[in-house]
């Protein structure tokens, strides 16, 4: 799941690179799926080998914290005010995670080497450097957690529904991962009296780690995969929208042809995504079908000088626009004046509505030529 939303929010940042509360949004992705696949035994194992015992411990306590100092850095970066106050905030907290790392750097330069590849499991806790090891790192990962959790409760009652969602389950499981830090604090201590004991606490305290690790992705993902879910939904509406008004625009674009936009795209195909051209399409045939109406009302208004074309039923105004359409002469005369007629008005004032109304006629006129034995694509 990080990889997923490193790789998506890189992406958008290639299309807004100096936006800084993203930047630091991918850095913080990143640096937190780099420490996880830093804690697989097989990498540990691998870093251990190519460089010296404890080495591959120190490098993920260190990329894991750079996590999340970046995410705590992704809501400071949000927070309104002068440049230099977030540059102060920002050397405090790299600050402190600077001296966080070079206090576990010392600590495993003086564990004896035999004893560097040592785990929250040992049976060594009474060496000085390694309970330091861990008192310190743990220590400091109640601070990373908890940090973020606040900031995410406060953007939480400033956020729109989902994202307030989002934030309030990612704060949740940062709760209760500064809560496991804690008590991993208090088992370090426990065990350097009894080195064997207290195994159920530690395991009740792994499971609640990892779950507090799911709703923390949870919350990370739920408001932007809701906004994808809405988006895919919007373009599968907009596609079968664009297949439905094809019969009439066919019409319309055969007797206005210049009112047909051919205009090649400004921007690379690359830097525009296939589904954000789904809706131009949708768009530009919406609008040149409507603009193709507005050109043919004069000579709807002649073959139906009674109907109401405003509001009449699909069926009818279908009926009216094959007629029209055959009154139209080839080549009309530019010194004509003509009078425009409302044509087809959606009972509601949005482009939704707008497409449903022509979308009933399109199917409408597609079917009465169907029954004609006219195939209209």
């Amino acid at each position: 799941m990080l990889i997923v939303g490193a790789v998506w929010k890189l992406i958008d940042l290639t299309r807004a690179p100096h936006d800084r509360v993203l930047r630091t949004l991918v850095a913080c992705l990143i640096l937190l799926a780099s420490g996880q696949i830093l804690s697989f035994p097989e990498v540990s194992l691998a870093l251990d080998s190519a460089t010296a015992a404890g080495v591959a411990k120190v490098v993920f306590n260190a990329v894991h914290m750079s996590g999340l100092g970046a995410l705590l850095l992704v809501f400071l970066s949000a927070v309104p005010g002068p440049e230099d106050a977030f540059r102060r905030r920002v050397r405090r907290h790299a600050g402190l995670l600077a001296g966080v790392v070079t206090a576990l750097v010392i600590d495993m330069i003086a564990t004896p080497p035999a004893l560097r590849g040592h785990t929250l499991t040992t049976a060594d806790m009474r060496q000085p450097a390694i309970a330091a090891f861990y008192l310190i790192g743990n220590a400091y990962f109640v601070c990373a957690y908890l940090t973020p959790a606040l900031w995410a409760v406060r953007y939480a009652r400033l956020a729109t529904r989902h994202l307030a969602i989002g934030l309030r389950v990612m704060a949740l499981g940062l709760f209760v991962l500064a809560v496991t830090s804690v008590n991993r604090v208090i088992w370090v201590c426990l065990r350097i009296d009894a080195p064997g004991g207290h195994e159920t606490f530690n395991t009740v305290n792994w499971s609640m780690n990892d779950w507090a690790l799911g709703l923390v992705l949870i919350g990370l993902t739920y408001s932007a995969g809701r906004q994808l879910a809405a988006h895919v939904r919007s373009v599968i509406h907009h596609r079968r929208m664009y297949r439905e008004l094809t019969p009439l625009w066919t019409a319309l674009a055969a007797a206005y042809p210049e009112l047909v936009l051919n205009a090649e795209p400004q921007s690379p195909r690359w830097r525009r995504p296939r589904l954000r051209r789904t809706h131009e399409r949708f768009y530009r045939r919406l609008i040149e079908c409507r603009d193709g109406l507005v050109r043919l009302s004069p000579y709807l208004a002649r073959v139906a000088p009674e109907a109401d074309l405003a509001r009449g039923p699909a069926e009818q105004l279908a009926r009216h626009i094959s007629e029209a359409l055959a009154l139209k002469p080839a080549t009309e005369d530019p010194e004509t004046a003509f009078t425009a007629t409302r044509i087809a008005s959606p009972s509601g004032n949005d482009l939704n509505a707008e497409a449903r109304e022509l979308a009933a006629i399109s199917r409408a006129y597609a079917k009465g030529h169907r029954e004609q034995g006219t195939d209209i694509r």
